[in-house]
């Protein structure tokens, strides 16, 4: 079949002629120029196309011929119109989307900033607002992205470049920050003390004069690393510096109860969707209230993009699952490796990530209102030096 966008513009038929001087009805149609295409011959009757044009100027040469014309088919621009004039409300809205559709997607609906970690992102939303950037913001009176680039950079102090990218609805600003050479820190001279009461168990004196020795007992405040060098007549002052670990007592009193909740899927269902217009999301299905009381959401969305612009409309489906709480009793062996446990997390959590529990038992345990009290005694090798200025 012939077809064009000029075709389509204008509209085509497509007919079928019933005569006995069908022949005679094509060399007409020859002879008058009049463009025809994919004629196919039946048993008496041709089908063949015709531009809208051509179509209407037929009535002489059917009477010439004595043929009967029937349309089977209309095609084209003139005939969509046809159809929405009489369906003037569809019409209106389809408009209406459309020209929703345009505005919506010429704004400005979010601002994202990468790449930047010691500069906040609140203070370069804020300078990129005195720019123009900002939600809601008409596309066309964005400035050239390379002008904010070049604005944004001379504005906010720390940066090493600046990049403005317009991705459809969304503008993405790149930050690249400066790296600066880090000040020394002036010190003055000091002396390392235990921060703890400990059994020293490692010592390694960096700048200093070393003044426990492993295996050693020392209080909280006892000097380690000395940062006073040589004796009363040739003394020097240093920053001491280095390590020290030392073994630290904890009795920590924990409570388990002997009863605990897990948590699990009933296989129930139910979902919801939502068309999501901007920042605004309009329920399509799922009314009506929940058949179970307790639950989880599982929220999918899908935004709709055309190549490189994301638009502000898209689809939202909860998936909502029932839950149901299950209660399974402890036995007191049990409670006490769970006890034990919990402990020792709040311990290292306490003391850092470099201490670790070198010994553990319980001292105290009784069992009390579906509870059990448990006082424990935990020996944690962790770091135990501190800084202390010497004072003149």
């Amino acid at each position: 079949m012939k077809s064009s966008i000029f075709l389509s513009v204008r509209g085509y038929v497509r007919i079928e002629v019933r005569g006995q001087n069908l022949e005679a009805f094509i060399n007409r149609l020859v002879e008058q120029r009049i463009m025809a295409w994919d004629i196919g011959f039946y048993e008496g009757h041709a089908k063949l196309y015709l531009s809208l044009k051509d179509f209407f100027g037929l009535r002489p040469l059917l009477k010439e011929t004595g043929c009967r014309v029937h349309v089977l088919q209309r095609f084209g621009f003139p005939f969509l119109l046809h159809r929405l004039e009489k369906r003037k409300f569809f019409a209106i809205g389809l408009i209406g989307f459309i020209i929703g559709l345009y505005l919506l997607s010429s704004l400005v609906w979010q601002v994202r900033v990468e790449g930047n970690e010691l500069i906040s992102t609140q203070d370069i939303l804020q300078t990129a607002k005195q720019e123009g950037i900002y939600k809601l913001q008409w596309k066309f009176r964005l400035k050239d992205a390379d002008v904010l680039s070049k604005n944004l950079q001379g504005k906010l102090e720390g940066t090493a470049w600046v990049g403005v990218e317009i991705q459809g609805t969304q503008v993405v600003i790149k930050v690249v920050e400066a790296t600066l050479p880090d000040k020394p820190q002036l010190l003055n001279p000091r002396h390392l003390v235990a921060s703890k009461s400990a059994l020293v168990t490692s010592i390694f004196a960096e700048k200093g004069r070393p003044i426990a020795k492993p295996n050693t007992y020392v209080k909280k405040g006892d000097i380690l690393i000395s940062g006073i060098l040589g004796d009363e007549t040739h003394r020097q002052t240093v920053v001491a510096s280095g390590q020290v670990r030392g073994i630290v007592w904890y009795t920590p009193q924990v409570e388990v109860p002997l009863l605990r909740q897990y948590k699990t899927y009933t296989g129930t269902t139910q979902n919801r969707s939502y068309l999501i217009l901007g920042s605004r999301a309009l329920q399509l299905t799922g009314y009506g209230a929940l058949s179970f009381e307790h639950f989880e959401t599982i929220p999918e969305r899908k935004t709709l993009q055309w190549r490189d612009y994301v638009l502000p409309i898209g689809w939202l489906r909860e998936r909502i699952m029932e839950i149901q709480h299950i209660e399974r009793p402890l036995d007191l062996q049990e409670a006490r490796a769970l006890g034990m446990e919990q402990a020792k997390l709040e311990i290292i959590a306490a003391a850092g990530g470099d201490a670790k529990v070198v010994n553990e038992k319980i001292l105290h345990e009784k069992t009390d209102n579906g509870k059990v009290y448990m006082e424990v005694h935990l020996e944690v090798e962790e770091m135990i030096a501190q800084e202390q200025a010497i004072i003149p």
